[in-house]
């Protein structure tokens, strides 16, 4: 016969567990489909929608088809949208990065002509437009730091010409938010902001991204750029550095091996912060998922929530109309 335990306290802390309405009464943290930013490829050509084989349920787009895609996504409550263009050429200075009807620049002005209500925010790095694949210029065997910010500062703004609402720069290259604030501030772009990867790391996690962006590196690796997984103190730095330079959102990428990287720089900024569920992170639940290994939904959901309880405002995720449809359900 079981010994009966008996609790002195009078707090159960089930009694607010035992029905749905009492767990929704006391819930913490809710999310939203305005918490979400919803990445798309955008590639040249007519009725283009190439499914990743990495990511399932993630297409290269041309402009005709992320338009519709775009619809939806407003539809469904997600705000915003960030584009990653992928070029017909590549060179060793990815200067379709910063041709002013270069692919995301043509894909700026359709969608603000089409969707306007849409918060159109531009990714600027080099890496899907060099034949190196690298996010810069390489002299030698070295990406160069000053000279890959003045192409960014470049690139940003024609994004800012063509009619991109927010400008989101992803090399992690010292010194480029400066830059292209000031850029912008001098072309009477005052008012468009800038959401900065300010802690982005040398993460494994991108591999399924690297297929999406038809950027993988032809030699070496990003790691004299990106940060060091095992570093925690020098992510606040970079993003200090960030906020004085002029960003206006502050972003951790990856998001789940770095839920405490999101929580630190939310305590100690205070500042707008973005959380990027990457490539690997979504593919992983959507292979698990595939195989009958966990619930698809319910992961995805956990996953979100717990990216921004850690402290996270905004989530770019590759989940985000899924996630939209199952939210609207509940």
């Amino acid at each position: 016969m079981a010994t009966e335990v008996r609790i002195e306290s009078n707090q159960r802390l089930r009694r607010m567990r035992m029905t749905s309405a009492f767990r929704s009464m006391v819930r913490e943290t809710e999310l939203s489909p305005n918490d979400f930013i919803y990445p798309l490829f955008a590639v040249p050509g007519k009725k283009v929608r190439r499914e990743i084989s990495s990511m399932p349920g993630v297409y290269q787009q041309s402009i005709d088809e992320l338009v519709k895609d775009c619809i939806e996504t407003y539809s469904l409550g997600i705000p915003a949208v960030i584009l990653f263009g992928i070029p017909e050429h590549k060179d060793d200075v990815g200067s379709g990065a910063y041709d002013e009807n270069g692919i995301i620049q043509q894909t700026v002005r359709a969608l603000k002509k089409e969707v306007p209500e849409l918060v159109v925010i531009t990714d600027v790095c080099l890496c899907e437009y060099t034949s190196h694949g690298h996010c810069g210029i390489v002299h030698g065997d070295e990406i160069v730091n000053d000279a890959s910010v003045e192409l960014l500062t470049k690139e940003a703004l024609t994004h800012a010409q063509a009619g991109a609402d927010m400008i989101a720069p992803s090399d992690m290259f010292d010194g480029r938010i400066g830059a292209i604030r000031t850029v912008l501030d001098e072309n009477n772009f005052k008012n468009i902001p800038i959401m900065s990867y300010a802690a982005k790391y040398a993460s494994g996690y991108y591999g399924p991204f690297r297929e999406a962006a038809e950027s993988t590196p032809k030699f070496g690796d990003r790691r004299s750029h990106q940060m060091d997984p095992a570093n925690s103190d020098e992510a606040l730095r970079e993003v200090e550095q960030d906020i004085i330079e002029g960003a206006d959102i502050v972003m951790v990428k990856p998001a789940l091996a770095y839920m405490d990287i999101i929580r630190r720089v939310k305590e100690t900024f205070n500042m707008p912060t973005a959380a990027y569920n990457v490539s690997g992170e979504y593919s992983m639940i959507k292979a698990a998922a595939r195989n009958g290994w966990i619930d698809e939904e319910r992961v995805m959901l956990e996953t979100l929530t717990g990216i921004k309880r850690a402290g996270a405002d905004l989530i770019l995720t590759y989940f985000a109309k899924d996630a939209a449809k199952v939210l609207a359900r509940k």
